[in-house]
């Protein structure tokens, strides 16, 4: 027994550090009594006369945590993705849900199939794509505020020294624009300096120049999220177009997951009528685990999460036929 009891100590001792930090780390991991609540808040744009609805995810421990935008795909709203908000609340940081008038669920609701159809291709359009950068912005702006009013839900609570960007769909779009792609030839002033880090969920590749020219000088660290089957009708958006973004990037904290028979429903917290009957659970595992760690990483500075993230920590979620890669 003895014997044994040194072996272990021999081997903790010579374990290089980064391989006993990745063995304790787990991104999946909630700490107990640490269930997030959230509150709904609204902004009020005079200059745009333009409202923003909001659904704010709030870790238990009320001290700053790291912020994380979220911006829905097309047709939806601050209700989207109740799933990362709820386990990256659980894991300290503040995540905001941010809706889009014009390109939220008005686009479709109360409407006959082929109206909201019709409504939603129209919504997809160049301007709505500069509102949702200036509804970033203005988020933004309006947190650094709120930060500073007593009583307010949200006084204290925010670290606006590191932010993260995330969207799905045309979220991901926006989340692309605010976060450093460049729109060579056009005057869209999209960058935001605030943000340190991006989770993109279902990528595209710009349809007026080379991905190249668009993404080559993103400095800001990237994660891209698509599946084998993640395409979309409203644009003709087909796999190639989000496979393109990540060799079109620059080395250096960029990461790709493409996920075997993910459809474009995957990312979000439930799926279109067709896609339910082949939808694997075990997506949103690795969504969260690769997110989790990605954020921890940038935001927290956590060095057993990069650890894990560029070691053999994503290779224990993954399934045989995932692809994931880093530079």
């Amino acid at each position: 027994m003895e014997r044994l009891a040194i072996f272990y100590i021999v081997i903790l001792f010579f374990a290089p550090h980064d391989s006993i930090a990745q063995s304790r780390y787990d991104p999946l991991a909630r700490p107990a009594g640490a269930d997030p609540s959230f509150v709904d808040l609204m902004i009020r744009d005079d200059a745009r006369s333009r409202d923003i609805p909001m659904r704010v995810y709030l870790p238990a421990d009320r001290q700053p945590a790291p912020v994380v935008l979220f911006s829905h795909g097309l047709g939806g709203s601050r209700e989207n993705g109740a799933y990362l908000g709820e386990h990256w609340a659980a894991r300290g940081y503040v995540v905001v849900f941010m809706q889009h008038a014009g390109s939220d669920e008005g686009v479709w609701k109360g409407k006959r199939a082929r109206q909201a159809l019709k409504d939603a291709r129209k919504a997809a359009n160049a301007e709505n794509l500069k509102l949702r950068i200036q509804d970033v912005h203005r988020v933004l702006d309006q947190l650094h505020a709120w930060q500073r009013v007593p009583e307010h839900p949200l006084a204290g609570r925010l670290d606006l020294e590191h932010v993260a960007m995330s969207g799905h769909s045309f979220g991901a779009i926006t989340t692309q624009a605010v976060s450093g792609q460049a729109f060579p030839g056009q005057s869209l002033d999209a960058r935001d300096a605030r943000i340190d880090a991006a989770v993109i969920f279902s990528p595209s590749a710009p349809r007026r120049g080379s991905p190249e020219a668009a993404f080559g000088a993103v400095q800001t660290p990237w994660m891209l999220m698509t599946g084998t089957e993640d395409t979309a009708p409203i644009g003709d958006i087909e796999l190639g177009d989000r496979l393109a973004v990540y060799p079109a990037l620059p080395p250096g904290d960029k990461y790709e997951v493409v996920l075997d028979g993910a459809a474009h429903s995957a990312f979000s917290s439930s799926a279109r009528l067709r896609d339910r009957a082949s939808r694997n659970p075990n997506h949103h595992r690795v969504i969260l685990a690769l997110s989790t760690a990605f954020l921890d990483t940038y935001l927290k500075g956590d060095a057993a999460a990069r650890a894990w993230l560029i070691g053999s920590g994503p290779a224990g979620v993954l399934e045989p036929k995932d692809r994931w890669q880093h530079k």
